[in-house]
């Protein structure tokens, strides 16, 4: 294609998303739904326009599922306005350990018994297809402040912990198959990849946040300086907390996260003096504004070439099988993480249904093939993945909008 067509093709998606968000509000159909089947139509299955082949050279669509795994995280953690030391982090917590490990090890056991894969590559498709997807949730998501609804605080919040805490079990996977050092008796594992990714991430990139929105704040409200360009601010805060984690060795998607979750949360220590509060206010929501438009057009891109990537998906019978059950396996591991009485049936309901795959999942399988997966094993998982996070979207897409309307009628009781 040329430059025209190209520009003539993105163009016309941008006026897309922005008219799609209008006309769809009136059918049971997501943003995310559209631009799946314009990614179809445009790929090798029908126009062939797009040809983001997943088993060719995959460090540009990996580093694009990247980019636009980090915004989101970003940007939801901006969105969640509350302290981590608060108790409402403990049921997004165990959701992101607990549940995680309890879908890694059911659709492990699954690959296992039933597709037959050596047990690295079982628990490298659980450790894939188990974290959930905060942007294509971003409709249930809570609005930002200290009181969100404990349901779009929990899927959000869970969203943004478990794309971070998939990484030592997509390792634990790769070092299985011989493509990861995982140390005497999983020391390294343990150690490293497990606690210190986590923990490290989640440090570097609180510590980041809050000390560039104090310092932003101040130089604001002290001497006028640092005007303006809160674009910037937050691109360069992304940046930095990424690029400060792998330094470290430390979980560049938990830092991302908890920097987000940090400058929001300056607002709030912005002191009771009304200028320094009301400089914090406006460079957080300018920020928070930039970074949920540039997320909306990651999710564009990103969901249209899951969309076009499924021409590429091998003929794999058991998909029609392993699809429906990985989506069902979602209620078990919420259970296993949050026992009956955590939770209100109508909360607990939304919960254990909306465990939407999607950007975190593409990344994951992107990053495993790279690794050196032998071309079997990355045929079966590629396919798998694609056609599950397909499922996912269109799934838990038509019907988002009249399980929240049952939702919020049950809340009202």
């Amino acid at each position: 294609m040329t430059f025209a067509l190209w520009a003539l093709l993105i163009g016309t998606l941008m006026v897309t998303m922005v008219v799609s968000g209008t006309m769809l509000g009136r059918l049971a159909l997501t943003g995310a739904i559209v631009y799946l089947a314009l990614g179809w139509l445009l790929g090798p299955a029908a126009i062939d326009v797009l040809r983001p082949d997943p088993f060719g050279p995959t460090a540009f669509l990996e580093t694009g599922a990247e980019v636009a795994l980090i915004i989101s995280l970003f940007a939801v953690g901006m969105q969640l306005g509350i302290p981590l030391g608060d108790r409402r982090w403990w049921l997004p917590a165990r959701l992101a350990l607990l549940s995680m490990a309890a879908m890694v090890a059911m659709v492990a056991a699954v690959g296992v018994w039933w597709l037959h894969l050596p047990l690295g590559a079982a628990v490298l498709l659980g450790a894939v297809l188990a974290p959930t997807d905060p942007v294509l949730a971003s409709g249930m998501r809570s609005q930002p402040g200290t009181q969100p609804d404990p349901l779009g605080f929990t899927l959000g919040a869970e969203g943004g912990l478990n794309d971070a805490t998939a990484f030592p079990f997509v390792v634990l996977g790769l070092g299985l198959l011989g493509l990861h050092d995982l140390g005497p008796g999983l020391l390294r594992w343990w150690a490293i990849d497990l606690v210190w990714t986590c923990l490290g991430g989640l440090a570097i990139g609180a510590a980041l946040g809050a000390a560039t929105g104090r310092l932003i704040v101040h130089l604001r409200s002290t001497y006028q300086q640092a005007l303006g360009l809160d674009v910037f601010i937050g691109l360069g805060l992304i940046g930095m907390a990424y690029g400060a984690a792998h330094a470290c060795a430390a979980s560049g998607f938990m830092a991302v996260f908890a920097a987000g979750l940090a400058l929001q949360r300056v607002r709030g220590r912005a002191g009771s003096a009304a200028h320094p509060a009301r400089m914090a206010g406006e460079m957080q929501d300018s920020v928070q504004a930039f970074n949920e438009q540039l997320e909306k057009v990651a999710e564009l891109a990103l969901v249209l070439m899951v969309g076009a990537m499924l021409g590429y998906a091998k003929p794999l019978p058991a998909a029609w099988w392993f699809v429906p059950l990985v989506l069902l396996l979602r209620p078990v591991s919420v259970l296993a993480s949050a026992p009956l009485g955590m939770l209100a049936l109508p909360q607990r309901t939304m919960i254990c249904w909306f465990g939407i795959r999607g950007i975190g999942s593409i990344y994951y399988v992107l990053y495993a093939v790279r690794q050196g997966l032998a071309p079997d094993v990355a045929a079966t998982l590629m396919t798998l993945t694609l056609w599950t996070v397909a499922a996912s979207i269109v799934a838990h897409g038509l019907t988002a909008r009249p399980l929240m309307k049952w939702y919020v009628e049950q809340e009202g009781c």
